[in-house]
């Protein structure tokens, strides 16, 4: 359950308090939704190291890491994306360090692929995984009197108001007045100044980026779109998973006051997973591997499907999806008071800025479940603009967690007009041993791309000629060097996407007069439509916020296409290769381990994956007590 959902709890969370058994701390927070962190961790910690489980989910891991296209690229990374950890090294570590509990195990498997900062790449224990620590006291970066600092969200009684009353209660019984503290200046944290304090958690805590300035921004909070409602989310300082600690001490100047005070402000955790009534439960109700965890062997599913005239499992559509976090409600006054120009779109909103020429686009995602409805929904939204009298555009693309390719690939075809031919970029998989197999099984049972996304008809040659179902792209390997680490990979293919609404003969605006604004949060298939309009129409990019005098991307975790635990394992079992010696076992607890599965090449450099080819933004600007969550007001700034 995501914290967004957390709103429709009907019924009053409160905090749990002292334990009835000291035997068993899993049964004092058993029944709440919010626990103190001490709480939380007693009962996290409670289960002893498995030698048998570790054993399990590292070999798993690790082969997983054999998919992983990106893994040549860690030992040498450089500036600017310096994460260069030697990821083998790091596991074998892992596999010989003595650890006190489960959890400690767990907290540095998660840690240290979490650093990797790829995003896409992430191993998730939902045994833990499934709390998140929250503080009331979210902050951002914005500029007063032209001095950028770091500040308590102004907004956040408003905020925090709209989190279930559990929530306001604990601090309530504590006595801990928050409230007072909205739009403190920050002058530290943790004894810090608190851009470095922020810089420490967007290098321990955040992930999801390679570019650090991308991170910092993901420690502030700000306003988001999910699927066509407004939302605002707590950032990284504020909104914690898998955290192991207990308070933030602050420096701070409340609004009014001339002398700055220490104030310490307890977390409190949350928890988003299956209920349970004591430790036995909390470990076969959350931790347990179930029937969800691990791949199926589509093939036999389908069979069995059309025996029984059902509707056969297909792989999820080509993408990377992201699921947004840390995200409640908008507070109404900051939402958009203009008229919606189509309110019949989801997972984008549209407006016609005052001035009348102007017509916002705000793609909150690509998580729309029909590449056909996202397709009609922005042909729409396009006709009603233009109807509208817009000329130009400008699209919002801040803390969009991506999606589904064929859905970015349509808005900047549609965008383009259907004379400017591909809208995607050159790509490949990883050509290690058991990666070939998988194609030669998959050509050889004829299994379709209906249950593989290695099926050859997935894919186009670099004209756009769909494979021949019997295609060996991956056989013989391409051989690559990155740095003097040598790799192979399959030969560069194009995406095949279906489309369903026809593009427009001439591009529906004058490409100059369309912008893109972002917080560089912009993950994943955001990344590749930004990068895309960048690098073959040079649209100007601004991007707002980040640390001042410290370099920014406009595009966040540029990979290609992720695959989830149970998808990898899926391919492997359809292909009947779940015996090979290489093919990682099912997982005994409940876990994902999902990686990076295909690569983005750059059209300024062929040779270097998006995700590596730095593109800073036309335009940087600060944030301001009026825009860093309010929309139409940046929108009109802009």
């Amino acid at each position: 359950m995501l914290l967004s959902e957390l709103i429709v709890w009907s019924l009053l969370s409160v905090v749990a308090t002292a334990a009835p058994a000291p035997s068993d701390p899993c049964a004092a927070i058993a029944g709440s939704r919010f626990s103190t962190p001490r709480d939380t961790l007693a009962c996290l910690r409670s289960f002893p190291f498995n030698q048998t489980l570790r054993r399990n989910v590292m070999i798993t891991v690790s082969r997983v890491f054999d998919f992983y296209t990106f893994e040549d690229y860690y030992p040498r990374s450089s500036t600017p994306f310096p994460s260069a950890i030697n990821i083998r090294a790091e596991l074998d570590r892992i596999n010989s360090t003595p650890y006190a509990s489960d959890y400690d195990f767990n907290l540095d498997l998660y840690n240290t692929i979490n650093q990797l900062n790829d995003g896409h790449t992430l191993w998730l224990p939902y045994c833990y995984v499934n709390w998140e620590a929250l503080l009331p006291t979210p902050v951002v970066s914005i500029s007063v009197d032209g001095v950028e600092g770091v500040y308590i969200a102004l907004d956040a009684p408003d905020f925090i108001s709209l989190v279930p009353p559990g929530f306001t209660s604990y601090y309530e019984s504590i006595n801990f007045d928050w409230k007072r503290l909205a739009g403190a200046r920050v002058v530290q944290v943790e004894g810090k100044d608190p851009f470095d304090y922020v810089d420490l958690v967007a290098d321990t805590v955040t992930g999801n980026y390679l570019d650090h300035g991308v991170r910092v921004n993901s420690v502030f909070t700000g306003y988001r779109l999910s699927g066509s409602s407004f939302s605002q989310k707590f950032g990284d300082l504020a909104g914690r998973v898998f955290n192991p600690i207990e308070s933030l001490t602050f420096s701070l100047v409340p609004v009014g006051a001339t002398q700055a005070e220490t104030v310490t402000v307890p977390f409190l955790d949350v928890f988003m997973g299956n209920s349970f009534s004591d430790r036995d439960s909390y470990w076969e109700n959350n931790c347990v591997a179930n029937a969800n965890t691990n791949g199926v062997d589509r093939s036999s599913r389908l069979l069995h499907q059309q025996l029984h005239h059902q509707v056969p499992q297909k792989p999820p559509p080509k993408g990377i999806t992201r699921s947004p976090s840390d995200a409640i409600g908008l507070p109404l006054q900051f939402q958009p008071s203009l008229p919606v120009v189509n309110t019949n779109a989801s997972y984008m909103v549209s407006y016609v800025l005052p001035d009348l020429i102007t017509g916002v686009l705000f793609v909150g995602s690509f998580q729309e479940p029909s590449n056909e409805q996202f397709q009609l929904d922005l042909a729409t939204t396009i006709a009603s603009l233009r109807d509208a009298g817009a000329t130009r555009l400008l699209i919002d693309l801040t803390n969009n967690p991506g999606g589904f390719i064929c859905q970015g690939i349509y808005l900047h075809q549609y965008l383009s007009g259907v004379g400017f031919g591909y809208s995607g970029f050159q790509s490949a998989v990883r050509g290690n041993e058991l990666a070939q197999k998988v194609v030669r099984q998959v050509i050889a049972e004829r299994i379709g791309e209906d249950n593989s996304f290695y099926a050859p008809e997935q894919w186009a040659f670099l004209n756009d000629t769909v494979f021949p179902n019997d295609f060996n792209y991956i056989s013989p390997p391409v051989p690559v060097n990155v740095g003097g680490n040598k790799g192979t990979t399959s030969q560069r293919f194009h995406d095949s996407c279906p489309t369903s609404v026809s593009i427009p003969t001439q591009a529906p605006f004058d490409l100059s007069q369309v912008a893109i604004v972002t917080n560089g949060n912009c993950a994943s298939t955001c990344a590749m439509f930004s990068t895309l309009m960048r690098e073959r129409h040079n649209t100007t990019i601004a991007v707002f916020g980040g640390r001042p005098g410290q370099s920014i991307e406009f595009k966040g975790m540029a990979g290609n296409q992720v695959l989830e635990w149970t998808d990898l394992d899926s391919e492997i079992k359809t292909a009947g290769l779940k015996n090979d010696p290489l093919a990682p076992p099912d997982l005994l607890v409940s876990a994902d381990m999902r990686h990076n599965w295909r690569t983005a090449y750059s059209y300024f450099d062929e040779a270097t994956p998006i995700a590596y080819y730095s593109e800073p933004p036309t335009l940087r600007f600060p944030y301001t007590a009026d825009t860093y969550n309010d929309p139409q007001n940046l929108w009109i700034f802009a």
